[in-house]
């Protein structure tokens, strides 16, 4: 690749990392950011295949994993409280449906579903089932700690649901957990909490699974967005953790109807001119 297309490769990439941070935080979907963008801004992606933009998003997901954990494991466990019996249960079925639907089914979602109209669905349909569920309560419900079984069940279908593109595991879950009663700080922690050691299993196993396949992804462009991504991720997670537990949800719901709805534009208006 010439100098001018690594070094726009590498700007590129670190704006993807940088807005890791944020959409991963925030119930947007974060994958659907890091495929809708380049898509959307017509970025070119030129010797950079299925395999090579897999493993970037790896990259990506792995970084904000790692500083996910760092920055909100302490937090969530001393608010949780150590699991005993019941708590191991419930922390058991958030992961399991998640990792059997995501072990059995998860090539062929990603053949099926990877393009821009799939994503941009996800969108739509996963912000009107959280902006239900948040509208039929207030602020008030039930606090995390309060979780059983069936509320582990519950995160679980949800963050096996959230497989499919744009649908996004932070919406799903904080959708399952206000639509079992949970108060808005509650359903936040618990998604976090739900979402952690999936989001860690997943970016350990991806890893491995690219680096035994053999990655091929531009190795500048890749480390750039891991560390933005790292970094974005932390200074997000102190920046918006306290702020995003008693908002509404409303209005992410409507940023996805909108990127969603401009992304079904974009590519209708591209066949037009086919």
């Amino acid at each position: 690749m010439p100098p001018a297309e690594r070094t726009r490769s590498l700007r590129q990439a670190v704006a993807l990392g940088l807005l890791q941070g944020p959409s991963e935080l925030l119930p947007i979907s974060s994958s659907a950011h890091t495929r809708l963008i380049p898509w959307l801004a017509g970025w070119e992606r030129e010797g950079r295949g299925a395999q090579q933009g897999r493993s970037f998003e790896v990259a990506l997901h792995g970084a904000a994993a790692l500083a996910l954990g760092l920055e909100m494991a302490g937090p969530l466990r001393r608010e949780l409280g150590p699991p005993g019996a019941p708590g191991a249960l419930t922390a058991t079925l958030t992961l399991a449906p998640a990792v059997i639907a995501g072990l059995t089914l998860r090539s062929k979602i990603e053949e099926r579903l990877s393009g821009p109209r799939a994503s941009a669905g996800g969108l739509i349909l996963g912000a009107v089932a959280m902006a239900l569920a948040d509208g039929r309560g207030t602020g008030h419900g039930r606090a995390a700690r309060e979780a059983g079984p069936m509320d582990g069940l519950a995160l679980g279908v949800a963050q096996a649901i959230a497989l499919a593109p744009g649908v996004s595991r932070n919406g799903a879950t904080l959708t399952a957990a206000r639509a079992r009663g949970f108060s808005r700080a509650g359903a936040q922690r618990l998604s976090w909490a739900a979402g952690l050691p999936l989001m860690a299993g997943a970016g350990a196993y991806d890893a491995l699974k690219l680096l035994r396949d053999g990655p091929r992804a531009g190795g500048a462009a890749t480390l750039g967005g891991a560390g933005a991504s790292f970094l974005s991720t932390s200074l997000s997670a102190r920046l918006l953790s306290g702020r995003l537990e008693r908002r509404a949800l409303w209005p992410y719901a409507v940023y996805r109807c909108l990127l969603g709805g401009l992304v079904l534009f974009s590519s209708r208006r591209a066949q037009w001119w086919r």
